[in-house]
């Protein structure tokens, strides 16, 4: 995260429109990638979400979820489907051809996890003979391809590599570094555990068509809850600690 005295001087630069939208916005979120945003006693929730709301509420426009498989947020922006995405979108540059971004508001990198009796797997050299399972279309997929592995399987959801790995049918399971995380931490019942360093430094950012009026008024937005504390009271609430 870059200081905070950077903030006042891009708020500055920005500036703000007058009004907010009439219309509803629609705004693509991934189905389940917790604690990014995921499905709870039939609500979404989530780290995205409760950013979300606060970007909204001081923009002051409505909105409506739309749920899609992650595959189908970028496609959903270049069409213009959807009106904005926060789904965890890590900024590469193959989609900042396709896509805007809004300014970056998480860090985060790719971690493997393998099964907690395995001490063959300590970091990315010891991948040649190993099956590798990531969720397809991710930047982390992107990653694993770089590397010499035995093989990488790339499932629909990332639920599925996870389960792929405590089943034994692959060896490694390699996803972005919060998510590896809470999944060991709150469903891994002992069984996983994560190996090696987060690599691949890479940050979130909101996505939007190209060309998109409402970005600048969503960076202010952002930009002054980075400013204000409300970004690390949300930031606490989903990983325990302010960001550094």
């Amino acid at each position: 995260m870059k200081p905070r005295h950077l903030f006042a001087a891009l708020l500055l630069g920005l500036g703000m429109s007058a009004g907010a939208h009439a219309e509803k916005l629609l705004v693509a979120v991934d189905t389940a990638f917790v604690p990014f945003e995921f499905e709870q006693d039939g609500a979404y929730t989530g780290f995205d979400i409760d950013l979300w709301k606060g970007i909204a509420e001081r923009l002051d426009v409505d909105y409506e979820l739309q749920p899609m498989d992650f595959n189908g947020i970028i496609p959903a922006l270049q069409t213009g489907n959807v009106d904005l995405a926060l789904a965890a979108i890590s900024v590469t540059a193959d989609r900042e051809k396709a896509i805007d971004y809004s300014y970056p508001y998480y860090d985060s990198g790719v971690l493997l996890m393998v099964r907690s009796g395995n001490d063959d797997v300590r970091g990315t050299d010891d991948l040649s003979d190993k099956v590798v399972g990531v969720k397809q279309g991710t930047a982390a997929a992107d990653f694993i391809d770089t590397l010499d592995t035995g093989k990488v399987i790339k499932f629909p959801n990332i639920s599925d590599a996870y389960l792929a790995l405590r089943t034994r049918r692959v060896d490694v399971a390699a996803h972005d570094t919060p998510n590896v995380l809470y999944y060991i931490k709150t469903a891994g019942d002992g069984d996983v555990k994560a190996v090696g360093s987060s690599m691949d430094a890479q940050s979130y950012a909101i996505g939007f068509p190209q060309g998109s009026a409402l970005r600048d008024r969503v960076n202010v937005a952002l930009l002054e809850m980075m400013s204000d504390g409300s970004y690390d009271a949300i930031y606490e609430r989903w990983f325990g600690k302010a960001p550094q």
